[in-house]
């Protein structure tokens, strides 16, 4: 998959060329984190824990082969979205102490944008040369800085189509777990924080170290990249904003579906106008595009999951499990007892 953009710009600095110089001594990876008003919290910890865990033996959490630190204009304490407060440790200062500037968004509705002060520091960070790196709604706040034009981007599926709404001139991404495009790297929150950390550790620590940090967490494996996110149907590619919003209305819905007339009720069309644009769009109708959706989220979960089929049923919408598994034969060739032998087969 390309990690680069099509988009004019000037030509960036590789990631490594600034934080893969060489260090006399003290942490191989040094990590400056400005968090937003309202910040994630699970974004920023997951984030966070991989530097601790790859830092020292054990998990004793001295900053040895790691170094994080949170970065503040006023040093006010910073209130997260479910309102656990972080204290900075450190004024902004100059950026180039750092291998990486991390921007941590919030809560997409009560996002009010960096203050002038954070936005200085990351030009000067840019024009250093310095990697900058998006975590779940930073994304948004990066290229509300300015900083993030001509740069492929990764945002949640959940946020792709506020993204397409209020920015322009970006390639939002919704079908990966973070985007590496040379000195800017992105990623969607929640768990898929802890694999672009994962990521940062094994180029600059060591792949035992990141390896280590994830198991610790209990997290089995890290994850490129290209990993699709969890509840994104990769068989969907269009840049039509009505049936983008159908069917991430769709995707937030999929234990309980809605009816193609509730959903164009919901996005302020009608039924008819709805299908027209998914035949245009999409080829296909809202109805087979939802099923579609629902059948991709069973599929994934009967691969990476040890929910039962009879559970996996009712978190994808289906009546029980001789209903999955009649669409689910229909689907892919086989049913979700025969998925999931396979797997176990195979890991065995």
């Amino acid at each position: 998959m390309e990690t680069r953009s099509e988009l004019p710009r000037p030509a960036p600095r590789n990631a490594a060329s600034h934080a893969l110089r060489a260090r006399p001594e003290g942490a191989r990876l040094n990590v400056g984190f400005i968090l937003a008003k309202r910040f994630t919290l699970c974004a920023f910890a997951n984030f966070v824990d991989v530097l601790r865990l790859a830092a020292d033996e054990g998990d004793r959490s001295r900053p040895i082969l790691c170094n994080w630190t949170v970065l503040s204009d006023t040093m006010d304490a910073v209130s997260s979205s479910c309102g656990i407060t972080v204290q900075p440790k450190e004024r902004l200062g100059d950026p180039t102490r750092f291998d990486y500037i991390v921007v941590v968004g919030g809560l997409m509705d009560e996002m009010p944008g960096l203050s002038a002060a954070y936005v200085r520091f990351l030009h000067q960070a840019a024009e250093a040369g310095m990697p900058l790196v998006g975590i779940c709604t930073g994304a948004f706040m990066l290229h509300q800085a300015g900083l993030l034009d001509g740069y492929r981007c990764c945002v949640s599926w959940f946020h792709h189509a506020d993204f397409l709404e209020q920015f322009e001139g970006l390639n939002p991404v919704a079908d990966q777990i973070f985007v590496v495009d040379g000195d800017r790297l992105t990623c969607s929150g929640g768990a898929s924080s802890a694999h672009l950390a994962a990521y940062l550790v094994d180029k600059h620590v060591g792949r035992a170290q990141a390896s280590k940090s994830l198991h610790i967490m209990i997290i089995d494996d890290a994850l490129q990249a290209e990993k699709p996110q969890p509840g994104i149907t990769m068989d969907f590619k269009t840049r039509d904003p009505i049936v983008l919003r159908a069917l991430l209305l769709m995707q937030q819905n999929i234990d309980t579906p809605l009816s193609v007339t509730e959903v164009a009720r919901r996005i302020g069309h009608s039924k008819r106008q709805l299908e027209r644009h998914f035949r245009v769009a999409l080829d296909t109708s809202p109805q087979a595009a939802f099923l579609s959706i629902r059948l991709s989220l069973a599929h994934h979960l009967l691969e990476s999951s040890e929910k039962s089929i009879a559970q996996v049923a009712v978190d994808c919408g289906f009546c029980d499990s001789s209903h999955l598994s009649r669409m689910f034969r229909r689907r892919f060739g086989c049913t979700p007892l025969a998925l999931r032998q396979q797997r176990d087969t195979a890991l065995a």
